[in-house]
């Protein structure tokens, strides 16, 4: 199954995907909240907001084996813990009951920029 973030949005990511998957319909939106809910644990570290609510996750794929694919992105490509973050995304969903593999692929198209962020983002960092 594909979820991608709607990268048309202009706050907070927004999921979106078919309803053809063979994992049952509530197992399948637990284990989104959950996913989102591992990804709100992992911060940029030179910015005080989660990367979700940064808008640094462009897509997640689940899969019917219920590996977990995710596209990111940074909020800018020489960021210093770019070597690092992927592995920090991977733990966090590795850790959500239900998921098998997690691959986390760094994206750089689109560019990320400030309008991907969301309400919640911009109140943390007092960018209105």
């Amino acid at each position: 199954m594909d979820l991608r973030v709607d990268d048309r949005q202009e706050t907070a990511p927004v999921i979106v995907g078919p309803a053809d998957s063979a994992i049952p319909a509530e197992e399948l939106e637990r284990l989104t909240a959950d996913i989102v809910g591992a990804l709100k644990t992992v911060y940029d570290p030179e910015i005080p907001a989660d990367i979700y609510e940064l808008g640094l996750i462009y897509k997640i794929d689940i899969d019917d084996d219920r590996n977990v694919d995710i596209d990111m992105t940074l909020t800018a490509p020489g960021c210093p813990v770019a070597g690092e973050m992927p592995g920090w995304v991977e733990n966090a969903v590795s850790a959500v009951q239900g998921v098998n593999d997690v691959r986390v692929r760094m994206v750089f198209d689109p560019p990320w920029d400030q309008s991907r962020m969301s309400e919640e983002a911009r109140v943390a960092l007092d960018w209105y």
